[in-house]
């Protein structure tokens, strides 16, 4: 069925030490820096050679390339000289084709530490990249860091600019106190959970312990600061890492433009030649120009038109979600979409036709088209990708920073504030008249702080103070499909329950302001019960797939 390529012997030998095998029409290729893949797969484009004889006739054999000097010497530091006339070649590649798509080529893990809860928003931002963040669901937050002179801190970022200015010593001396009451409260609701759902004769020790331990984190981590730091691993290609470096120099926080500096001198250490236009001035540095403008003139205009808050209540009914705007022909859309590519018609002729069926024909082809889902992994096709909703959510900060991950919408939010309040979970509440004071006190405290900081260093810096159980405004706009994942996702058992609940709202405001019944009730996967310990049932299913647990968390 294939053609099998001829080497030599020889020529084998070389390739096995750089791709997986050297007979099969797909392969991978390993042992190769990633700036040398990169140029490799750009030439690719522009020949009739199959890789691996490429690789043989233009790359290895080539002194001014330095492959061979890498493969001889791997490991040892003396092929650095090859990379280096590796990344030549690939800026040579870059310029030839003017093709912003080469820095696709290659990519980088990166790990990034002690960033702060409003820096690792700006991280994730970008669409096409892939990221893991420490959750506050699997640590106690009061467990403090150790640096190597021995002294301990707890676990908050000081901006630079607060540190430096007039309020760094009440800066410090606040946030020390607010993770004491979060150590406080955290303890007491781990106890109260403990009690509340008593350990039955089905559970471990370690899945109740976990469960248990995960429920009250999830409670308490309303009184984590937005300075509260987290360890984020990223992989993504040249192209986002250079798109992020820009947007982050760009950032008015401190933070954000330091640690760009030091992320651009990590990846220079293993892709340098996808990120050399960052600091070109008339490249990354004016493009990070243009967007520090935009965002400059946009805030001046903003600030022009801004009303003053008027500190209403807020009604968790009609305040947390709203549904802005959708599709009124979305059963027509969706149809027609869905018989396109199994149709030879125009999609202009299938709408005719979706307008002229009856609506339990349509529901019919609608329900064909999202088949017998067994599980909620199984997503219906890119037809329902025609069909849109919009929705305005003012939630804690601590939901947000969960949906935020769906990157893949249009989601965008606004400065993190106390203009808007906080929640507090009902558990505050039941477990005692201590801990609800110490939860409000704390409240209090940081809603002053954040005032006094606003004054001193303006709204952006001043985001750093706020607890995560202040609100935050964002929109969310996505289709149908991703619908289907987020908030099918979102409601199960084991989520947080106050993001359950945005998510539960809005599958509600489809079915039924919305009126696309029918969608909605094809999500079978979204979940409304009341779980008591949601992470339990995850807890025991570790167990029953009877898999050695490697690493206690």
């Amino acid at each position: 069925m294939y053609a099998r390529e001829s080497f030599t012997d020889e020529e084998r030998s070389v390739l096995s030490r750089f791709f997986t095998n050297t007979d099969l029409p797909v392969f991978a290729v390993v042992n190769l820096p990633e700036i040398v893949k990169g140029a490799m797969f750009a030439r690719y484009s522009r020949t009739h050679m199959s890789l691996r004889r490429l690789f043989l006739e233009e790359f290895y054999e080539h002194p001014e390339i330095g492959i061979k000097s890498i493969a001889d010497h791997a490991g040892s530091g003396d092929g650095e000289s090859g990379i280096g006339r590796a990344e030549k070649l690939y800026e040579t590649v870059f310029l030839e084709y003017g093709d912003d798509s080469v820095a696709q080529l290659g990519g980088a893990h990166l790990a990034c530490e002690q960033a702060s809860a409003i820096l690792t928003k700006v991280l994730e931002r970008g669409r096409l990249a892939a990221y893991l963040e420490q959750s506050t669901r699997y640590i106690y937050y009061d467990e403090k860091l150790k640096s190597e002179d021995g002294s301990e801190r707890f676990r908050y970022q000081v901006p630079p600019e607060i540190g430096n200015g007039p309020l760094a010593v009440r800066y410090s001396e606040t946030m020390d106190r607010l993770f004491e009451r979060y150590s406080h409260v955290v303890r007491a609701m781990s106890d109260y959970f403990q009690t509340r759902f008593p350990k039955g004769n089905q559970e471990t020790r370690g899945a109740y312990r976990r469960a248990t331990r995960a429920r009250a984190c999830d409670t308490a981590r309303g009184l984590l600061p937005a300075s509260t730091t987290s360890n984020l691993g990223i992989f993504a290609t040249g192209q986002a890492y250079e798109a992020l470096l820009m947007r982050m120099n760009a950032s008015p926080l401190a933070e954000a433009r330091d640690y760009s500096k030091m992320m651009l001198t990590e990846l220079r250490e293993v892709i340098s030649g996808f990120l050399s236009r960052v600091d070109i001035e008339d490249r990354g540095v004016a493009w990070s120009g243009y967007f520090r403008r935009v965002a400059d003139e946009m805030g001046a205009l903003a600030g022009e038109d801004a009303g003053t808050f008027d500190g209403g209540e807020f009604d968790l009914e009609s305040d947390e979600v709203r549904l802005l705007d959708s599709d009124p022909d979305a059963e027509v859309r969706i149809v027609a979409a869905a018989l396109y590519p199994y149709s030879d018609r125009s999609e202009e002729e299938l709408l005719r036709r979706a307008l002229e069926m009856g609506e339990e024909e349509r529901r019919r082809v609608i329900l064909a088209y999202i088949g017998d889902r067994s599980n909620r992994r199984h997503k219906p096709g890119r037809g329902m990708e025609r069909v849109y909703y919009r929705f305005d959510v003012l939630s804690d900060f601590g939901s947000f920073r969960d949906l935020q991950r769906h990157r893949m919408m249009t989601i965008d939010w606004q400065r993190l504030s106390v203009r808007h309040g906080y929640a507090t979970p009902p558990e505050i509440e039941e477990v005692g008249k201590d801990v609800a004071a110490t939860w409000h006190e704390a409240m209090g405290e940081m809603s002053d702080l954040y005032s006094d900081v606003l004054k001193e260093h303006g709204a952006d810096v001043a985001q750093y103070v706020v607890p995560f159980g202040y609100r935050i405004r964002y929109n969310i706009q996505m289709n149908a499909r991703q619908a289907f994942h987020m908030l099918e996702l979102r409601t199960g058992e084991s989520g947080h329950s106050d993001y359950r609940r945005v998510c539960l709202k809005m599958h509600r405001l489809i079915r039924d302001q919305a009126g696309h019944r029918v969608i909605a009730d094809a999500m079978k996967y979204v979940d409304p019960k009341d779980y008591g310990l949601g992470r339990l049932t995850s807890e025991l299913r570790q167990r029953e797939r009877q898999q050695p647990r490697l690493f206690e968390v």
